[in-house]
């Protein structure tokens, strides 16, 4: 199984406040990777490093993209992580823009083969044969990821308009517009009810297993992480605490004690099965 992110040493400091402390973790390619921890373990702070959004204070994370070799996503500028590496992410709070239609939603989304096709805005201003045939693909692009996540029922209303959980898979489609090599979804269950739920794992199941992307996956939810992933990586207080297979994971002592605040296995096996229940 090849590697396709490699975290080494991270560490993410806010002045006194050290939120990632010496983390390392492999992501495999073509495989669906959890990260779960109690609230405030430095879950989210790790995706803005990975996408950008924040440079680390120490570490390296390596990316090998299939077609252009290593790239060190700490080194790039926070625009081209999604540009050039292909790593791309979704948030906790839905950022669809709500009065856009869910294909207009799709299509900014590939701003920036548009902009790079438009010259600038020169060959867009007066409709360039090369800006025309990009401005094609990114509709029948948007048109194919919304076929695909079974949303082109939606295609032409408000994104703000639609039920919460159509809204996430949104986000989600738009996401794959820019054909990532790994996809960051943070929290992609929250608020979903258990059949959405499901249909969420049903989702993540395909993305992987028929279309070959890697999934970085933070999510609370058991019933998705527990039975979608591949491999599990715990985190406390920007520390990994385990690692390894779901089953090792949930029976961990370390991880019942970060969640429970005890050393109680069969607690944290009731807390899953009753998670399971629910989503049956």
């Amino acid at each position: 199984m090849s590697t396709l992110l490699s975290v080494r040493d991270l560490t993410m400091r806010f002045g006194g406040l050290t939120a990632i402390d010496d983390l390392s973790l492999e992501v495999p390619a073509g495989k669906i990777t959890g990260i779960i921890g109690p609230n405030g373990a430095g879950k989210t702070t790790l995706f803005n490093c990975l996408t950008g959004f924040y440079k680390p204070t120490v570490g390296t994370l390596r990316l090998a993209h299939p077609r252009r070799g290593e790239l060190r996503l700490e080194k790039l500028p926070s625009h081209r992580v999604a540009r050039d590496a292909q790593v791309v992410r979704t948030f906790q709070n839905i950022r669809l823009f709500p009065k856009m239609t869910v294909l207009e939603n799709l299509i900014v989304a590939q701003h920036n083969v548009l902009q790079r096709a438009s010259r600038f805005s020169l060959a867009g201003l007066f409709s360039l044969p090369g800006y025309r045939r990009a401005e094609r693909e990114a509709v029948e692009r948007a048109r194919t990821w919304l076929e695909r996540l079974r949303l082109t029922q939606f295609a032409d209303d408000a994104a703000g308009a639609l039920p919460y959980g159509t809204q996430r898979r949104i986000e989600i489609a738009r996401a794959l517009c820019v054909d990532p090599v790994l996809l960051c979804l943070d929290e992609p269950a929250a608020g979903l009810n258990p059949r959405e739920s499901a249909e969420l794992n049903e989702l993540l199941l395909y993305l992987c297993d028929e279309l070959g992307i890697a999934i970085l996956l933070i999510e609370h939810d058991m019933s998705v992480v527990m039975n979608v992933s591949d491999h599990i990586c715990v985190i406390n207080y920007g520390r990994k605490i385990a690692e390894g297979t779901p089953d090792a994971v949930k029976n961990d002592p370390h991880v019942i004690k970060a969640y429970l605040g005890e050393d109680d296995e069969e607690g944290v096996m009731q807390a899953y099965d009753e998670t399971e229940e629910r989503a049956s």
